[in-house]
């Protein structure tokens, strides 16, 4: 079992909540890439964990300020 972290909560949902469906944008293999190699990452690193719910969250990309691309 992972160690407790001062930030670890839970979210209660509500009893009356509704599962909504949104629109799905597909990405290109170039931003699929790296939405995988950000939330790999990210859950190596403990800051994220793969949740339960049906629902996902919401992934944009935002080019660099300095970037050439």
């Amino acid at each position: 079992m992972p160690t407790r972290k001062m930030w670890n909560y839970t979210i209660d949902m509500k009893k009356k909540f509704v599962l909504r469906k949104e629109k799905v944008y597909l990405l290109s293999r170039k931003g699929k890439g790296e939405a995988h190699e950000f939330i790999d990452e990210q859950l190596r690193k403990e800051n994220i964990k793969l949740s339960k719910l049906p629902q996902i969250a919401p992934v944009f990309f935002v080019k660099k300020k300095n970037s050439k691309k």
